[in-house]
């Protein structure tokens, strides 16, 4: 039996969604450990890094990333990107056996308002064109409009890292929440354009000559790495380990929307 590469792009989202959810718990349940017997990491500590379920977490978070990656290289981002609010629903039920933390009326409404949400996303996403490589990427990434946002987000960003985080970080769960979700709507831009560039070199059509293709990988690898830092000052915080996937998959499924509807233009007739 043969599968479309939809169909192996909303599988491969979905199994990604797995891993991050349950990740977030195991990486939250690892950082309260070490932070009983050391710095927390909300101020700067990294015993962490010695908590075993902490690097379970972040194995199987890089897992779930990579399967994230994988679908991006099958299927338009309108497709996968919504799949990513689905990691609530294993993080509430996780969260709920692990942690103990109670859910509340609202928020099972909430999970199942994120599945019925995926679903009509899914089923009624636009036939719209996508990049088929990197140099279309890197053009409409390079166009005013997109070249605008991303000005305007990276402000926002370096103003909350500079000028936030250090005043309002550790009461304030929407300084880190900014940060990685601003900075997520302009990594998935060099992950389809990564994407894009792996499909095509294994198809004999190399792409790593193309300096734009190191330009994507730089740029995903320098902003992965701070939103896991920020992630993981989020994940200490004392709130419900439910709340922070929710806002996390709301803010990044809200702010690569808006990238998808900067990056992508109209079929011309």
């Amino acid at each position: 039996m043969s599968f479309s590469d939809n169909t192996r792009g909303l599988v491969l989202a979905v199994l990604s969604s797995g891993f991050i959810g349950a990740s977030f718990i195991l990486k939250k349940i690892g950082l309260k450990r070490a932070a009983a017997s050391g710095t927390r990491a909300g101020v700067g500590g990294y015993t962490y890094l010695q908590e075993p379920l902490w690097w379970a977490g972040m194995i199987t978070m890089i897992v779930g990333e990579i399967a994230n990656f994988v679908a991006y290289v099958f299927a338009p981002a309108v497709l996968v990107t919504p799949l990513g609010a689905l990691s609530i629903i294993v993080s509430a039920v996780l969260a709920h056996l692990l942690l103990k933390e109670r859910l509340q009326k609202m928020d099972v409404v909430g999970c199942v308002s994120c599945i019925v949400g995926s679903v009509v996303i899914v089923i009624h996403a636009p036939q719209e064109p996508t990049p088929s490589s990197v140099q279309e990427v890197w053009t409409l990434a390079t166009e005013p409009a997109f070249l605008f946002y991303a000005a305007t987000a990276l402000s926002i960003v370096l103003a909350l890292m500079l000028h936030f985080e250090p005043r309002y970080g550790q009461t304030n769960i929407l300084v880190y929440l900014g940060i990685c979700s601003l900075m997520g709507s302009l990594t998935v831009v060099s992950i389809k354009a990564i994407g894009i560039a792996v499909k095509l070199t294994f198809e004999g059509i190399s792409q790593l000559a193309y300096p734009q293709t190191w330009f994507f990988v730089t740029i995903a690898i320098l902003f992965v790495i701070t939103q896991l830092n920020y992630l993981n000052k989020v994940d200490n915080l004392d709130a419900d380990a439910l709340h922070f996937v929710a806002f996390v998959d709301v803010c990044r499924i809200l702010s690569h929307f808006i990238m998808q509807c900067k990056c992508e233009k109209p079929t011309e007739t």
